[in-house]
């Protein structure tokens, strides 16, 4: 395809991607604040904006590392054309909305992947696929949440021995301003790990019409870019999930909103470093029900975590198959 001929349909599949962007920060705005809205810490308004600012500026903390990996380790990169990337992501966007009306907290990051695998495969068959990224990526939608949930738990028995001659009072005045850091670590977290996913497709799109040379990299106006539509789109909220998120699951005090959102930290800090694309809203999810079941198994609404598990695991394999649809659709549209 010739560049100038293609340069139209670039620029409106970036537009896609970056609407993309936007919506995973409005949907998984959720995973950012629920726990510090929730407790009551700060107000909605004003926790968004928290949350968007540290969202932006993730950049400057973690490498691009998943956005390589989103790039090129999920399916092979010499498949990859503007019809691909644009099955890709209506698979995701559309799952995104679906679940976004129902207040489900789905994972955006899987809806992306699904969304990848469905059109490669729609295009070139199962060899499309990079198999060893793909494992490493499904195999996260399982520890991600594991490892929140066992360092959540483990953090509300250490600071409960540690605090535990205090009075509820005491322990609730200082883990509201402990708050205001776990909250920005986990929004760095979060911009940091899921900003990265957009990057990597509009980067595998750039170099697939021979816009990046021959060296695969991600382009510093385009990590801007995914950075500030990501914080836009936290910037808006998403409320339904917050309230899902926020209450549904269990109640949270202030000390165990602390270590719900440290376990969470910690765990997509590790996983960026690694280069693994993970869903921040399993991650949160599960340490927020670690923090629950800490007080007591009965704390936990189990049933809400357990439609919300069914979501994770249709996530996938039902965002490729709108992927693969969408990508036979555009196929009968342009022939």
């Amino acid at each position: 395809m010739d560049a100038s001929l293609a340069l139209p349909v670039l620029i409106a599949l970036i537009a896609v991607a970056l609407f993309f962007d936007f919506l995973n920060g409005l949907h998984d705005a959720a995973n950012s604040i629920a726990t510090i809205v929730s407790t009551r810490v700060l107000r909605p308004q004003y926790a968004v904006m928290w949350a968007a600012f540290f969202n932006f500026i993730a950049f400057l903390f973690f490498g691009l590392h998943v956005a390589e990996t989103l790039g090129t380790g999920i399916i092979d990169a010499s498949i990859v054309d503007p019809r691909v990337i644009f099955a890709a992501l209506m698979g995701a966007i559309v799952w995104n909305i679906v679940t976004w009306l129902f207040g489900i907290p789905s994972s955006s990051s899987h809806a992306l992947i699904g969304g990848l695998v469905g059109a490669g495969v729609a295009k070139a068959g199962g060899g499309a696929i990079v198999w060893t990224g793909l494992l490493k990526t499904t195999a996260a939608i399982v520890l991600s949440p594991l490892t929140g949930f066992l360092l959540a738990l483990a953090l509300v028995l250490t600071v409960s021995w540690i605090f535990v001659r205090q009075t509820p009072f005491a322990v609730d005045r200082t883990f509201r301003v402990l708050q205001f850091a776990s909250a920005s670590m986990y929004s760095l977290g979060h911009g940091g790990n899921d900003a990265q996913k957009t990057m990597g497709i509009i980067a595998v799109l750039l170099f697939s019409q021979g816009y990046l040379g021959s060296e695969f990299y991600v382009p510093f106006w385009v990590v801007i870019t995914c950075q500030a539509a990501i914080a836009l789109g936290t910037l808006f909220g998403g409320w339904r999930i917050v309230h899902t998120m926020g209450s549904k699951i269990t109640r949270l005090n202030p000390m165990q909103g602390f270590c719900a959102e440290t376990g969470g930290a910690i765990t997509l800090f590790a996983a960026t470093w690694l280069g693994i694309p993970v869903s921040t809203t399993h991650t949160i999810t599960g340490a927020i029900v670690g923090v629950g079941a800490a007080r007591r198994v009965s704390a936990v609404r189990w049933g809400i975590a357990g439609n919300i598990v069914v979501a994770w695991v249709v996530t996938l394999p039902v965002a490729a198959m709108i992927a693969a649809a969408s990508y036979w659709a555009v196929g009968l549209v342009s022939s």
